[in-house]
């Protein structure tokens, strides 16, 4: 137990690693404090043996009333651009690095918090877990919470991104998560950037 009080996920992680068991493991994870207001898990969901495995942040709200990862306005436009940069969305696997949503209450409205380090530090077992069984060839992170949780705490995706960094057995290329498009003041301007960067990742595959 950290000094925050978080558990770790390890000790919740199933004896037989697959996706079915992790997923049912995970349901009753409370290795962080996020699990406490969070509606349920956000498990990964996709292929076992997909190519691409797109890692992003935390649930937003939707994700977390439906259960599944991106299933909002960012999810339907990392769809979009999955689909222009040519990446078959049958061939991914979609995670998260936290899998409980992080927020705070405004009125009656549940307002998106960056979950802290303590958090994505407890939650890593999972996504390590998920790397071993899908074995992915490129892992596509996206923001900066994904890739403090996978390429470290000195990595800056706004310096670094679209440049493929070896990563165990894959190769990870990092952009920001299509959620920071949608708030973006030019949102045209920070899509092509997007784009581009799942582009790279596509020729790795």
């Amino acid at each position: 137990m950290d000094k925050d009080g978080n558990k770790g996920a390890a000790e919740f992680l199933p004896d037989r690693l697959d996706l079915d068991s992790l997923r049912h493991a995970a349901a009753g994870c409370e290795g962080c404090g996020l699990y406490r207001n969070a509606t349920q898990t956000v498990f990964g969901e996709g292929p076992k043996e997909a190519r691409f495995m797109l890692v992003g942040e935390v649930p937003g709200d939707q994700e977390d009333r439906q259960g599944h990862p991106f299933v909002g306005p960012a999810g339907r436009l990392l769809d979009k651009g999955l689909e222009e940069a040519g990446i078959e969305r049958d061939d991914v696997y979609v995670t998260n690095a936290v899998k409980h949503f992080s927020f705070t209450l405004r009125g009656k409205r549940r307002i998106h918090q960056k979950p802290t380090a303590a958090e994505i530090t407890a939650c890593h077992p999972w996504l390590d877990a998920e790397l071993s069984v899908v074995r992915p060839e490129v892992i596509v992170v996206l923001g900066a919470t994904a890739a403090r949780s996978l390429l470290g705490r000195e990595f800056r995706v706004t310096r670094q991104r679209g440049e493929p960094v070896p990563l165990g057995d894959a190769l990870a290329v990092a952009t920001v998560h299509p959620s920071a498009v949608l708030r973006a003041p030019d949102r045209d301007l920070a899509y092509k950037g997007f784009l581009a960067d799942l582009r790279v990742a596509a020729t790795l595959a």
